[in-house]
């Protein structure tokens, strides 16, 4: 689904498969939808990569989709990737010498602020948002409580 309005906002939302491949469409799908809205930038790219995978790796209820939003108002995009498992939240963590866990910190290195909703029922949203290029946020504004 898909809307835009002429002001400038946007928003996309697309369900896949909540798989290897699933996250893989996610992250080609984004970078498609950011080029129509002129807004592709690689960094948005890797966290919807990032956010995908480890839906796909630790989100996955066989039967049940993962769920990419897209949502920009010519100031912030906003990417939200939706899956079954809202009990198994998001840990920051990594080895110093390990193989995996570096994925959460690198994507939160690109985002100006991320976090995690849960519900309804047994699903969580992990959710990022960036500063599009060349635009700027007051940071009173990006620390809003009112709208994680």
């Amino acid at each position: 689904m898909k809307q835009e309005t002429a002001q400038g906002v946007g928003e996309f939302s697309v369900q896949l498969s909540c798989t290897r491949r699933g996250a893989r469409i996610a992250r080609i799908i984004a970078a498609e939808q950011l080029r129509r809205w002129e807004r592709g930038f690689a960094d948005a790219e890797y966290v919807v990569g990032e956010l995908a995978a480890n839906a796909a790796l630790h989100g996955r209820v066989q039967g049940r989709d993962l769920r990419l939003l897209l949502r920009e108002d010519g100031v912030t995009l906003r990417i939200e990737v939706t899956d079954a498992q809202g009990d198994r939240l998001p840990v920051v963590r990594a080895e110093p010498c390990g193989e995996a866990g570096r994925g959460l910190l690198l994507f939160g290195a690109l985002a100006d602020r991320w976090g995690v909703l849960t519900g309804p029922g047994p699903c969580k949203t992990v959710w990022a948002e960036l500063t599009l290029p060349g635009r700027s946020r007051h940071r009173a504004d990006r620390d809003d409580p009112g709208r994680g």
